[in-house]
């Protein structure tokens, strides 16, 4: 299930997209001022799309993305009662994907939350090159450019290896692991450790010691590729 982050102060307002999104089959958490998702701004991250009104109390949703591209490509659309050249050029320039202003009909929303959560999926199903070896995340199939030797990975090596791709450079927690790729069946985090062990058995020259796959202690791990 694709989860969605609303930040968005008019109550009435934000019910109503909630209850659509919800309706469409996402799962929705609000935030409503700018304040409290900034404090919760690496959560946030984590999302797979984040709906910003522009003008929050206590931080602007403009400082909210600012924030939030410094750590994280998650997909940002804009609502906005600020809708003229300069304004929406001033969100794109930030870093946010699309900017749709207020009023606006719920069904144009629904379509521009679709196109870029879908959009999103595209870019990251192609595939990923770790070392000599290029993972494709449509045949679940690792090929090595130097033995010519093709291994067949599982769902959820594929599910994993496809957030460690998005998440590039940064830190996954075990929780944000655990609930991303196994949800509600709730493993053990033990589980994710046998996944990275044979994870560097596949791809890394010496697994003892980790070009791609990083132990980050106490909090979870770091894909570098």
């Amino acid at each position: 299930m694709k989860k969605i982050c609303l930040v968005e102060d008019e109550k009435s307002l934000s019910d109503m997209i909630k209850l659509n999104l919800e309706m469409d089959g996402f799962q929705v958490e609000v935030y409503e001022n700018g304040q409290t998702a900034l404090d919760n701004i690496t959560k946030i991250a984590s999302y797979d799309l984040v709906i910003l009104d522009v003008m929050l109390p206590k931080v602007s949703g403009l400082d909210l993305c600012r924030e939030l591209r410094r750590i994280s490509n998650t997909p940002v659309l804009f609502l906005s009662a600020k809708g003229t050249t300069s304004d929406r050029i001033s969100g794109l320039k930030l870093g946010a994907n699309d900017y749709l202003p207020k009023p606006f009909d719920l069904e144009e929303l629904l379509l521009r939350v679709q196109i870029l959560l879908k959009v999103n999926e595209t870019e990251s199903d192609e595939g990923i090159s770790i070392g000599n070896k290029w993972v494709s995340f449509t045949t679940y199939e690792v090929s090595d450019d130097t033995s010519k030797e093709t291994t067949i990975l599982s769902k959820k090596e594929i599910e994993l290896l496809r957030l460690f791709s998005e998440k590039s450079g940064l830190v996954v927690s075990r929780d944000e692991i655990l609930d991303k790729i196994w949800g509600d069946q709730f493993p053990t985090s033990r589980t994710i450790d046998n996944y990275i062990l044979s994870f560097r058995k596949l791809f890394e020259k010496d697994p003892r010691h980790p070009d791609y796959f990083h132990s980050i202690r106490g909090v979870g791990y770091k894909f570098t590729p």
